[in-house]
């Protein structure tokens, strides 16, 4: 029988998945090495990693230190009994534990000692849960506890036993439609409920949508959420781009101030493009040629990506991608009345509607009004002439009836 990985290799391989150092495939080459070399040359996964290319000296390091760290954070939260890491991002190590006071179990997301010395990510972390903890939603993580203890800064939650989109869409490819639909609804109550207390996700994206076993959809990490009214905030983010590049909306892009529910709204079409094709709405190498993809390339439509996909909902989600953010759903409860009828078998009134006023303002406007915010491409140039040169015929043509009508009466 053959001696099973030991459980330091196990962890740093499974870090470095989470953390996106490597793939699936280079784990398993190297795992498969490791088999290989176990009588002859004895060697353990970290520096192996290294030697294969896979990961740098520095990331190894680095991740040795957070494993180390983690061990640490297992005696350090008083009232909780950890039993495991079952997360790592960039910024936090998620763990499952056993609150010991209710005897249930929960998720407590820990700020890594590192980031500690900067007062600005603390900050960040506790905005979090107490924005988190401002909300009361079935389809939203629910906030249990923030605080610190033994150096380490912690957010307990709601531990959902279950899966993330991402890992759908990784595993099994594009979600059928109705299947899809019925998930985007859930999140946007989720957002409508968090809007209503002023609050924007600002990163809505596989990866933060959760479903548990019974089927219910949670909208997680509001590490990003920030209130419309905090305006101090807004200031001192003037101009950075906060968000994922994949499915960031433009304005967020630009870093304004007066960030609003229609970002969301954006994150959600974007997340809902990938669910149904199975590919980011715009792919680039690096994140901001993604970006600026998102600014100034035109959306295909996803309808042209999987064919089986209706009409409707193909329109839906161009209305909710639309680069100005004037074109979209002006907030989520419009939306919803659209993915409703969706759902119920009906056409989406509001996105047709939206699209027609759009197209009726540009021409309202003048030909050769400019636009401070975005570069139209040849094709909407082409478009908007078109329908330019249409409307100045029929009326023409209707001036033309009236003269012969009031000549001939």
């Amino acid at each position: 029988m053959a001696a099973p990985e030991t459980s330091y290799d196990t962890i740093f391989g499974k870090m470095a998945i989470e953390q996106g150092l490597c793939t699936d495939e280079e784990l398993k080459h190297a795992i498969a090495e490791i088999k290989t070399r176990s009588q002859t040359n004895p060697t353990v996964l970290k520096d192996l990693m290294v030697e294969l290319g896979f990961v740098t000296t520095t990331q190894a390091d680095r991740l040795k230190t957070n494993i180390k760290e983690s061990k640490a954070v297992a005696t350090k939260i008083p009232g909780y009994k950890v039993l495991g890491k079952i997360g790592a991002g960039a910024m936090a190590f998620v763990y499952k534990a056993r609150q010991l006071s209710l005897n249930r179990i929960v998720a407590i997301k820990v700020l890594p000692k590192r980031f500690t010395e900067n007062p600005e990510y603390v900050q960040r972390f506790y905005k979090e849960g107490q924005a988190a903890g401002k909300l009361n939603h079935p389809n939203i993580v629910q906030a249990i506890d923030v605080g610190e203890a033994g150096g380490y800064h912690y957010f307990v939650m709601e531990f959902v036993e279950g899966k993330t989109i991402a890992d759908d869409i990784t595993k099994s490819g594009p979600f059928p439609e109705a299947e899809a639909l019925d998930i985007i609804i859930q999140v946007a109550h989720a957002l409508k409920h968090a809007h209503s207390l002023g609050l924007i996700h600002r990163d809505v994206k596989p990866k933060n949508i959760m479903i548990n076993q019974h089927g219910v959809v949670k909208l997680a990490d509001m590490g990003l959420a920030r209130e419309t009214t905090d305006i101090k905030t807004a200031q001192s983010e003037a101009g950075k781009a906060y968000g994922t590049p994949y499915y960031i909306a433009p304005e967020q892009i630009r870093g304004r101030i007066d960030i609003d529910g229609r970002a969301d709204i954006y994150g959600l079409g974007a997340t809902f493009y990938h669910m149904v094709t199975g590919q980011v709405p715009f792919m680039a190498e690096d994140s901001s040629d993604v970006m600026r993809k998102h600014l100034r390339e035109k959306l295909v439509p996803p309808d042209h990506i999987n064919t089986s996909l209706s009409g409707g909902v193909s329109e839906v989600i161009e209305i909710m991608m639309a680069k100005k953010r004037e074109d979209r759903y002006k907030n989520v409860e419009e939306l919803l009345l659209d993915l409703e009828a969706l759902k119920n078998g009906q056409p989406p009134l509001r996105a047709r509607k939206r699209f027609d006023v759009s197209l009726l303002e540009q021409l309202e406007a003048g030909e050769d009004v400019e636009d401070t915010e975005e570069e139209y491409d040849d094709d909407a140039i082409a478009n908007y002439r078109v329908a330019v040169l249409i409307l100045s015929t029929v009326a023409a043509i209707f001036f033309l009836v009236v003269v012969l009508l009031l000549v001939f009466k």
